[in-house]
């Protein structure tokens, strides 16, 4: 039996706006994707510590606190300094497309801007890992 898409879920920094998030889970799972969902206030640390831990295939992060050129960056690193280049990191909040860009050279798989449907969230998901 082919094991589960397994994907992290995590609302880092000061941020307290999870709505969202928690409906992106919602749909995850509701598409038969293993959603482990980590909270508000994550540190970069923690999040790429359960990510290592949960032994999960991607991390999506929320970000609308306009600390996206910080925070992505910063998982993305960490899961190098770990050995842990083999998570996709991927997310989503208010970005502008310049510091998208920057992002996706630096890293970070894909990026949501608001307007972006739960369907195609699953669907880049169920296309990107689907193999595992």
């Amino acid at each position: 039996m082919k094991r589960k898409i397994r994907i992290l879920l995590a609302k880092p920094g000061l941020d307290g706006h999870d709505r969202g998030i928690k409906v992106i889970a919602a749909a995850l799972r509701d598409a038969g994707i293993e959603v482990i969902y980590t909270g508000l206030r994550q540190t970069p640390e923690q999040i790429v510590t359960a990510a290592i831990q949960e032994d999960v295939d991607g991390i999506g992060m929320s970000i609308l606190s306009g600390a996206h050129m910080t925070l992505f960056p910063a998982v993305v690193n960490l899961l190098k300094e770990q050995d842990a280049e083999s998570i996709e990191v991927f997310g989503g909040g208010i970005i502008p497309d310049e510091d998208i860009e920057k992002l996706e050279q630096e890293g970070v798989d894909r990026l949501f801007t608001p307007g972006a449907t739960t369907k195609e969230i699953v669907e880049y998901i169920h296309q990107k890992f689907g193999a595992n």
